[in-house]
């Protein structure tokens, strides 16, 4: 079995370029978009326990990890025309978009356009495609979460996760909520958030799963059987066992193993 080695590199984007880490081998390739605050960092544990042949992509969203040149704005279509432009640059013919929070928004949009070669969505924790009780109260708190290292560990402890994490997926959190640029990391609580795809995310006609985390008090599993599921006709949800709203490096085996699952039923 030949092992193929992930390689880091730019893609360009509209006025600018965005990093990705990428893997050739065996399809359809999956495409990862991380959450808000995250980086494609996020998404290594993950990678870690798939087949070491899996073809994959997964880069920093535009303002976010080593992308942080790239200027706004910082919307959700903004980024799922980045994403469009990473597929069409590595000449993916199949493959699966797999997003997590914020990510997971984008993948909704993203596969609402029903681009050429999506076979499937893997959503993550993902944010409804619409705002659930959000209050401008609610936002102006959320625009506060990643001030300083202080807030950082609160968001982590009191809000991200159920089981806590390992000090090395701890302190990479810390690196990454805190190295956005100011404008992308508000443009999520001030407007990304907000974003409404209600009428949108009905056009989606590719098998999608969600993998909600059953202690997640950001996207808990209620909130999603009642405002995702009903809009997305091709959605089935599962629960994810023991983990809060930072699965991927929470639980990643448990995500690995239902996206390996998935990939083979397609």
């Amino acid at each position: 079995m030949t092992t193929h080695t992930p390689i880091g590199r730019y893609f360009n984007v509209q006025d600018g370029r965005i990093y990705g880490h990428v893997r050739e081998g065996d399809g359809p390739a999956l495409v990862f978009l991380h959450y808000w605050g995250g980086s494609h960092r996020t998404w290594r544990p993950v990678i870690e326990h798939l087949s070491p042949t899996q073809a994959f992509v997964s880069h920093d969203h535009r303002g976010w990890g080593e992308s942080t040149e790239a200027p706004g704005p910082y919307g959700i279509e903004q980024l799922a025309d980045d994403t469009e432009r990473v597929v069409d640059e590595l000449g993916y013919g199949e493959y699966v978009a797999v997003g997590h929070s914020m990510g997971g928004k984008v993948a909704q949009v993203l596969a609402s356009r029903r681009p050429a070669g999506l076979r499937g969505v893997v959503l993550v924790a993902p944010a409804p495609p619409a705002p659930v009780g959000v209050t401008p109260q609610f936002q102006e708190v959320l625009a506060h979460a990643y001030d300083n290292d202080e807030t950082i560990g609160h968001s982590i402890d009191q809000v991200l996760t159920s089981g806590g994490l390992s000090a090395g997926a701890r302190r990479q959190v810390h690196e990454d909520s805190s190295r956005a640029g100011e404008a992308a990391r508000m443009a999520w609580p001030r407007q990304a958030l907000i974003e409404n795809f209600a009428d949108r995310v009905g056009a989606i006609n590719v098998p999608v799963r969600v993998l909600a985390g059953s202690d997640d008090k950001v996207d808990p599993p209620q909130i999603l059987r009642e405002h995702l599921l009903p809009l997305i006709p091709t959605a089935t949800l599962t629960e994810l066992r023991g983990t809060g709203h930072l699965s991927p490096l929470e639980v990643p085996d448990q995500i690995a193993s239902h996206l390996t699952a998935f990939v083979a039923r397609l």
